[in-house]
């Protein structure tokens, strides 16, 4: 239990923090305030050194991770254009990417209390990703 618990868990950050390069990719390009570029890009940034981490322990269960549900990457894709077409600006960037952490931590959390008997590595590696969007949300939320 506790190994299936633990390979659980990781495939959903494992898939949580690809969603969220992807989403920062996705807007990247649009953001003019460098502070926000900087926030933006740092935040990728510690979300690759994480996704390396869970690689790494996922490695050591013989498993290949998960990728995000392509659903929910292509309604975020949809969504972040849409709203980006209608409003090019920096706040919409800064509301599109709280909303995403909203969720991203509302899953985790879901996942953590799903995946009870999952090992505290993989537990940990839940809480850090969880402490890196709320941080990027802290840090943004001067651009809302």
């Amino acid at each position: 239990m506790i190994e299936q618990d633990t390979i659980r868990l990781l495939r959903e950050c494992d898939a949580g923090v690809k969603m969220g390069v992807a989403s920062i990719d996705d807007v990247l390009a649009y953001v003019s305030n460098p502070d926000l570029k900087q926030n933006l890009s740092s935040a990728k940034n510690n979300h690759i050194t994480l996704k390396d981490e869970i690689q790494h322990l996922l490695e050591q269960y013989h498993d290949d991770g998960k990728e995000p549900p392509a659903m929910a990457k292509g309604m975020s894709w949809l969504k972040t254009n849409v709203k980006l077409v209608l409003n090019e600006s920096d706040q919409t960037i800064a509301d599109l990417m709280t909303d995403g952490c909203n969720m991203g931590v509302k899953s985790l959390r879901k996942y953590l209390n799903e995946y009870k008997a999952a090992d505290e590595a993989s537990k940990d590696i839940a809480k850090k990703l969880i402490l890196l969007e709320e941080q990027l949300i802290t840090n943004i939320k001067k651009f809302l």
